[in-house]
């Protein structure tokens, strides 16, 4: 007797609390990483390439522009749509929704979290000609942004101000500097770059945030990319050499992306998503192989033995409690959140990058040796895991070591001195 496949859990749980918009975007990243995004994930992964045929479903479907608002021509899509669609994408292939992630976010810095900032006339005139350009990129022209942050000091984390370095000339910027691990590098049309005005005594509230086009005179791509995990985000170094932009390139105004960055904290726990999707898929995978009901493989059940419900039920649980921290943090995200709720926003974050290890790892040791072949997903879903806990700005350590002195410390206050015993 065949029994019937068991419902796949929807990535938001119960979706009945969903809006229909919301539904029925999740359902359009379903469909296409069903039909097409997950097929695709073991070629690029094995060659480490980029995946631009996921990219151009993107742009047919219109996802490129989810969060870009209806009347600008996007789908108009809120912050929970989009961090469930990121996560629905995850499942997939979560190369892909984790570059997907970041050009989204572009979309989001210069519209929604523009507009939390408190803006002169003139600031918020000029901010609106900047987004009005960005947003046509987007959805009249289908072009990709990328947000390679990371430096590899101290300023990835948040600490200092950045080392790429623009100078203010006439009728725009001059940049110089280089970019690690830079997702979409040489895929890209415009690379959402931070960096530090020059002048003397910079600090970070002297940030800029620029969108850089690729083609730009002094860009160039470099290194290679052999990672052990999300390997078809081909994130090589991004370096630039006296690079000029025009001032229309800040996706935010002059010298606010620290504030910015300080008021919507949120924006930085968007890379949880896609790991919140694999964790799933490796759920998902778990109950079909247990059940026997992987296409081409043999027709032997595992489900009768304890050891492997137990398992299942372990995963489970892990599942549904970064679930409900993915779901909260979705719901929580606005400007200027309370202290309770930032620290709520960091315990979220790492319990979904580790939960989306753990699972993955109960998964491999569940499952056994035929779970590793590359011929199936699951050894794939463990190796991108395992990259979630170590991406900045915060990374697990970071979580921790933030999250501990938030609990223990209110704003300003100081160390005592210990004891000498």
């Amino acid at each position: 007797m065949t029994a019937s496949t068991p419902t796949t859990p929807h990535i938001a749980g119960d979706p009945a609390w969903l809006t229909p918009r919301q539904r029925e975007l999740v359902a359009l990243a379903a469909e296409l990483g069903r039909t097409r995004f997950a097929p695709r994930a073991a070629e690029h992964d094995r060659e480490a390439s980029f995946p631009t045929e996921n990219y151009r479903d993107l742009r047919d479907s219109g996802l490129l522009a989810l969060c870009v608002p209806s009347e600008r021509g996007g789908l108009g899509a809120d912050f929970t749509a989009f961090m469930l669609v990121a996560a629905e994408i995850g499942r997939h292939c979560g190369a892909t929704a984790l570059s997907f992630n970041m050009h989204v976010c572009a979309t989001l810095w210069v519209g929604p979290v523009a507009e939390a900032l408190g803006m002169s006339a003139a600031e918020r005139a000029d901010q609106e000609a900047h987004r009005a350009v960005h947003y046509d990129r987007v959805v009249r022209h289908g072009k990709v942004y990328s947000q390679p942050f990371s430096e590899g000091g101290a300023a990835s984390a948040g600490k200092a101000p950045w080392g790429t370095l623009a100078k203010k000339v006439e009728g725009g910027y001059l940049v110089t500097g280089r970019k690690l691990f830079a997702t979409l590098a040489g895929v890209a049309d415009y690379y959402g770059v931070l960096c530090t005005l020059d002048t003397p005594g910079a600090s970070q509230a002297d940030a800029l945030y620029l969108a850089i086009p690729a083609d730009s005179a002094g860009v160039t791509v470099s290194g290679d990319w052999d990672p052990l995990g999300m390997r078809a985000t081909v994130s090589r170094n991004l370096e630039m050499k006296d690079v000029f932009v025009r001032d229309n390139a800040r996706l935010l105004p002059e010298g606010r992306y620290f504030e910015a960055s300080q008021r919507c904290p949120h924006m930085f726990a968007t890379l949880a998503a896609p790991y919140m999707g694999i964790a799933q898929a490796a759920y998902d995978f778990t109950v079909q192989y247990l059940r026997a009901e992987l296409p081409g493989m043999p027709p032997v059940p595992r489900r009768m033995y304890p050891t492997k419900q137990q398992a299942v039920a372990q995963m489970r649980i892990m599942l549904e409690q970064a679930r409900a921290l993915f779901l909260q943090t979705a719901r929580d995200a606005r400007p200027d959140p309370d202290a309770d709720t930032r620290m709520r926003l960091l315990a979220g974050h790492y319990t979904i990058m580790e939960s989306a290890n753990a699972v993955c790892t109960l998964a491999i040791r569940t499952c056994g040796g035929a779970s590793m072949l590359k011929s199936l997903p699951l050894e794939r879903l463990y190796r991108d895991s395992r990259c979630g806990s170590l991406m900045l700005p915060w990374t697990a350590e970071l979580c921790l070591d933030q999250l501990g002195r938030d609990c223990l410390y209110d704003p300003g206050e100081g160390d005592e001195a210990i004891e000498q015993v």
